[in-house]
């Protein structure tokens, strides 16, 4: 029989990521069989700096997770090695960074994942990281938001500069 400290330290870990599959605006499943460890280590570099958490689980801990978060359809790609990378401050980050990885290395493969609180497949996770990134979408908001000023602005200096030549 199972220890109970064993059982309750595992029912613990199931909660902590049920939260984060809660919590993350977007979580990506991979499989990174045949990834060396410098290619691990660069990985996970890459996910840091972008303020992603990325975690190798055992299939079994996350399928109790995602019955514990209600993202059951989820399960349907726990299988093999699994690697979760969840993102808590930008969608497109985890999809972006592990999609580019996995175009220089063959051994990684996106399997799926959950974008606020929606199971995705891994075309959908390709198409997310193709988005550009937050910023990238405000700056372009800006610019169309500036545009109409500019516009109006130049005609207004093309008049006067039209009615100071006629004078």
């Amino acid at each position: 029989m199972a220890n109970a400290k064993v059982i309750q330290a595992k029912q613990e870990a199931v909660d902590v990521v049920a939260a984060k599959l809660r919590e993350s605006v977007s979580t990506v499943v991979a499989d990174y069989r045949g990834l060396n460890v410098a290619q691990v280590t660069e990985l996970r570099k890459q996910l840091r700096e972008a303020g992603v958490e990325f975690q190798v689980l055992k299939n079994t801990l996350l399928r109790r997770a995602t019955a514990a978060a209600e993202l059951t359809d989820l399960d349907e790609v726990l299988t093999g090695p699994t690697a979760v990378a969840f993102g808590t401050n930008d969608a497109v980050a985890p999809a972006k960074i592990l999609n580019d990885f996995a175009k220089k290395n063959d051994a990684l493969k996106l399997k799926g994942g959950v974008v606020e609180g929606r199971v995705i497949g891994e075309s959908e996770i390709k198409a997310l990281a193709e988005l550009p990134s937050r910023e990238g979408l405000l700056s372009m908001l800006l610019s169309v938001l500036q545009a109409p000023v500019r516009n109006f602005a130049l005609a207004v200096k093309a008049v006067a500069e039209k009615e100071e030549q006629g004078a």
